[in-house]
């Protein structure tokens, strides 16, 4: 007979290769798939392309717009003319025609440098969409990689409720055998038999979270939400994370701080378009212009023309109620919040940047206290299985020894999980959640 450690080690391993047959799929991979594929993500890409689009001299008002123009007017209806002379004249049916064309072109020349401050706003929103696409992208990825290891962290748990449930098995056998040959109770039997049925109602109801779990990815990968996969067997947690570092990332590369700063330059931007309006907008118009015309009644039957056109103009406010005034006022408030928001939000990640971290550093303590917790359950539990086929242990020690060995490997399971958690969420703050 094979050594009970021996058996625990080849159930657990059995166990973990259940989905062998399957895809594997790794993180790297779920993230280059979410990348491509996921609708938010698409959408912010879509909407830094419009403010691309955006920022250009045309739509900021610094380029001249031209026209081409043609107006054919024609008619055709009964004339009475009565001359200065007394004379009078009717035509049915006179005919006049008029056709002019030409091309015109309008150029605001100065405006108090509203055109350039519209401008520098106009690059700002791309900054600006350029952010939300980050951190639309870290949401995103923080998501994925969240949900693969949770999907990591249940797999272990199956393959940990699996082996658990082989021994449990083993034990109805050993006390089914004993009650036979009389060295047992049938009471025995019954609890190994309950026993053995509430493993199998743990693991239904952890398959049942691993197959959710399983559409949620495909979900965040936007394939196939019944596409089969298996993922990692560990998780490998990034134990070198330093706070002086984190801090300093956070402040540089935060796309939550970076954007409301960038916010704050917009409001510095339409401060200066309110303050323009109290300088003159100067325009220049020129344009070239062709024509004729015909008529069959009057001193001028047809005439044409064709020259260029020009001009200057110019407008200043001079009195609007004092909405200038308040306009500006209104303006400098809306600077000031937005410096005070960049305050607060960076006060908020700085906060939660410290509390996870502190987090995190206990979590991974936790994996080196729940290894050494695993190693010593499974110990207990080969021992107790020994004692138990010989009986010289009750059956509830052998139930105590089995849960202790269970509960230690979903410990470990989760205190690695929540390890990853925190790493994940920590290089989310500070912008770079690069694998």
């Amino acid at each position: 007979m094979k050594h009970p450690q021996f058996l625990v080690f080849l159930f657990y391993f059995a166990a973990l290769s259940m989905g062998f047959c399957q895809d594997l799929i790794t993180v790297e991979e779920t993230v280059k798939v979410a990348l491509e594929n996921n609708y938010q993500i698409i959408t912010a890409s879509n909407a830094l392309k419009i403010d691309e689009y955006g920022a250009s001299p045309g739509l900021a008002g610094m380029l001249p717009s031209v026209q081409a123009r043609v107006v054919d007017n024609n008619s055709r209806i009964f004339l009475a003319q009565t001359r200065i002379d007394g004379t009078t004249q009717e035509r049915n049916n006179a005919i006049n025609n008029s056709f002019n064309y030409g091309a015109a072109l309008d150029w605001t020349l100065f405006d108090g440098l509203r055109m350039f401050a519209n401008l520098e706003e106009l690059k700002e929103n791309k900054k600006l969409g350029e952010a939300e696409l980050k951190q639309v992208i870290l949401t995103t990825v923080g998501d994925v990689m969240i949900t693969y290891y949770d999907l990591v962290q249940q797999q272990q748990q199956l393959a940990a409720l699996d082996s658990t449930i082989r021994i449990s098995k083993q034990r109805v056998e050993l006390a089914q055998n004993r009650f036979t040959i009389g060295k047992a109770s049938k009471l025995e039997v019954l609890n190994a038999e309950v026993d053995l049925n509430t493993d199998q109602t743990l693991m239904l109801r952890q398959k049942e979270l691993y197959a959710n779990t399983k559409i949620r990815l495909n979900q965040l990968m936007a394939r196939d939400l019944e596409a089969d996969f298996v993922v990692a067997q560990e998780i490998i947690v990034d134990t070198g994370l330093l706070l002086p570092e984190l801090e300093t990332s956070v402040i540089h590369e935060n796309p939550q701080l970076l954007a409301i700063q960038i916010n704050k330059r917009i409001e510095e931007l339409q401060l200066k378009q309110i303050k323009a309006a109290r300088y003159p907008t100067i325009s220049a118009s020129t344009g070239y212009n062709l024509g004729e015309t015909q008529s069959t009644l009057g001193f001028i039957t047809s005439s044409n023309f064709r020259g260029f056109t020009y001009g200057f103009g110019a407008t200043l406010n001079l009195f609007d109620g004092f909405n200038q005034r308040r306009n500006e006022k209104m303006g400098e408030l809306e600077v000031t919040n937005a410096q005070v928001a960049i305050a607060e939000q960076k006060l908020g990640l700085m906060a939660l940047l410290d509390t996870t971290y502190q987090t995190y550093m206990t979590n991974v303590s936790l994996i080196d206290l729940e290894a050494k917790n695993e190693t010593i359950a499974k110990e207990n539990l080969a021992i107790t299985v020994e004692k138990f086929k010989i009986g010289t242990i009750p059956a509830l020690e052998f139930r105590t020894a089995q849960l202790n060995f269970i509960n230690a490997q979903v410990r470990l399971s989760n205190a690695m999980f929540q390890a990853k958690l925190s790493e994940i969420v920590l290089k989310q703050l500070a912008g770079d959640l690069s694998l």
